[in-house]
């Protein structure tokens, strides 16, 4: 069997798109759900300082690479800095609904710093599970509609925008990740990336309750009841953690590599959803320029 690599034709493409400027976005953006809006708004925030993170431990082993593999981790960190930029102003829109997300930021803060005094190869280890569970949530949101069915335009375009870019870079902070440990043993290269993705794990799973509940208990939302729909939100309907498991698994697998499963269909799919969303308001800028 053909060990899985990154597609030879794979082409990595920044798409310089902008996302609900100017454009009325409601508090509970998402089917007037507070608990799926939560769940959106608490990830939105950790993404500025998070992909800023990536770039850092990715472009640190960038010297050295192949070509190819160089080129692709320069289109990956145009991607996230397009990324970190829509969603500092899709953030915006969240604290202009009156919700204070400076003890969000400061779990993301603490978070980052798990790493900070440890060799660089930590923080890529880190980046490497990390961007492993951005694409499992990329692929499971293009491929069922309903988590963004309800959705304000806008916002659901900038979250498919979002997904597409992050399945067509998944294999970058891995394949960096091959190449920096290319001369450890393969049971150490295991040990160390499955242990950080299981720290990684307990640390996403935390932090995402921790901001909903957090962004909920603004809402004047609390108790054992929200908890509870949380939890369904979770792994009932629609299920997103239920749903990533098995992939989330495989991780953890002899010969893993995030592109052994090729799904650059869903890219197409997204865009034609986020182009629908985006050009009309783009053309109505035109007009009125």
């Amino acid at each position: 069997m053909a060990k899985a690599t990154t597609p030879v034709d794979l082409t990595i493409t920044p798409r310089d798109r902008r996302f609900g400027r100017g454009a009325p976005i409601r508090r509970w953006w998402l089917n007037d759900d507070p608990i799926a809006t939560a769940f959106y708004n608490a990830l939105s925030v950790t993404f500025p300082k998070g992909e800023g993170y990536f770039v850092d431990s990715v472009r640190r082993f960038r010297d050295g690479t192949p070509p190819k593999l160089t080129a692709e981790i320069n289109a990956f960190i145009k991607q996230e800095v397009i990324h970190t930029r829509e969603h500092v102003a899709f953030n915006r829109h969240v604290t202009d609904q009156g919700y204070d997300v400076a003890p969000l930021i400061a779990d993301v803060d603490a978070a980052l710093a798990l790493t900070k005094g440890r060799p660089p190869i930590a923080s890529l280890a880190a980046t490497t599970a990390l961007e492993h569970f951005t694409a499992m949530l990329a692929h499971e949101l293009i491929a069922n509609p309903r988590h963004l069915a309800g959705g304000d335009q806008q916002a659901a375009a900038l979250w498919q925008w979002h997904a597409a870019e992050e399945i067509e870079h998944k294999g970058v902070a891995y394949d960096t990740w091959l190449h920096a440990t290319r001369d450890w043993p393969r049971f150490t290269r295991w040990r160390v990336k499955s242990l950080v993705m299981l720290i990684t794990t307990w640390r996403f799973f935390t932090g995402r309750a921790r901001g909903m509940t957090e962004l909920l208990r603004q809402d004047g939302l609390t108790g054992p009841r929200i908890w509870a729909r949380m939890a369904w939100y979770a792994f009932g309907n629609p299920g997103m953690a239920r749903k990533i498991a098995g992939v989330w698994a495989a991780y953890f697998l002899p010969g893993f590599h995030p592109w052994k499963h090729d799904d650059r269909a869903l890219i197409a799919l997204a865009e034609s959803d986020y182009e629908a969303a985006v050009l009309p308001v783009e053309k109505r800028a035109v007009a009125t320029a």
